[in-house]
């Protein structure tokens, strides 16, 4: 059986506070991109992972989607598997690429074996393996809090809009991202309204607190991002603590942004947003 796990871009990303567990909190929009994964799983005689795409150079133990099957395997005693994982998205560039692939091989499971698990289940184990896991479980528009595990749908279709996905293979470390920061963010306004308000305000409301940290030790990010408003996007963001940046435009942009596409590690992708 096979699926497609697909990446999420930040609209507006907050940390607001320290918790007791040593998390973060943190406020911010996800949004769904059909940026994606090729995850296929079979039964079989013994366990193994492959993979093919974008190199990924780490133990396969420490694959998400590895340790999602383990995690279900010692839960359900689950027969062996093959494992085979096509990678497009690249990891560590805030776009929750690891993360969806578990989360996608845990629904993937639940289908292969008829496990009978509910959303909410399924929801529980993702959290086991990643803040930014249970997003992947509902899929849809929503507004992530406390460490990324609470979510609320949005009422937000961006269906039409046109994205561009520019990661630029400088990988940024989450914990020293997170080590960064100075202060925390103090939100006189919820970041759900903040996106109901028109689009063009997005520029000026929602923000990123990982990007002064990012864009001063990586200046070219900056460019990428004063680039793509250049080229007419109403918002540009990096997504997550990066290092990949997007732009939403209302119509498909011109050839100027093709230059990234040559050049050597990045990793370009562009298309329509759905609901």
């Amino acid at each position: 059986m096979i699926c497609f796990p697909n990446s999420k871009i930040n609209l507006g990303l907050y940390v607001t506070g320290k918790r007791d567990d040593g998390f973060h909190r943190i406020e911010s929009i996800f949004y769904p991109v059909p940026f994606l994964d090729v995850l296929e799983i079979i039964p079989s005689a013994k366990f193994s992972f492959e993979t093919e795409g974008i190199s990924v150079t780490e133990n396969p133990e420490d694959n998400l989607a590895v340790k999602a099957y383990w995690l279900m395997q010692k839960e359900f005693d689950l027969p062996p598997v093959n494992m085979f994982l096509l990678k497009n998205i690249p990891s560590g560039a805030g776009l929750g690429g690891g993360s969806s692939d578990a989360s996608s091989c845990l629904k993937l499971l639940n289908d292969v074996f008829k496990l009978n698990l509910s959303l909410g289940q399924l929801t529980e184990y993702a959290l086991q393996l990643g803040s930014d896991c249970p997003f992947f479980i509902a899929n849809y528009p929503c507004y992530v809090f406390g460490r990324g595990e609470m979510m609320e749908a949005v009422n937000l279709n961006l269906t039409g809009i046109y994205v561009v996905i520019i990661c630029s293979g400088i990988h940024i470390n989450t914990g020293e991202a997170f080590r960064s920061l100075t202060s925390f963010s103090t939100l006189k306004v919820p970041v759900p309204h903040l996106i109901h308000r028109d689009r063009p305000f997005w520029k000026e409301s929602l923000q990123n607190n990982f990007e002064p940290y990012a864009f001063e030790k990586f200046p070219v990010l900056k460019e990428i991002k004063e680039e793509l408003y250049k080229e007419g996007a109403f918002y540009a963001s990096m997504s997550g603590t990066g290092s990949s940046i997007f732009g939403l435009f209302e119509k498909k942009p011109g050839k100027d942004l093709d230059v990234y596409k040559n050049q050597e590690g990045y990793v370009v992708w562009e298309g329509e947003l759905g609901k």
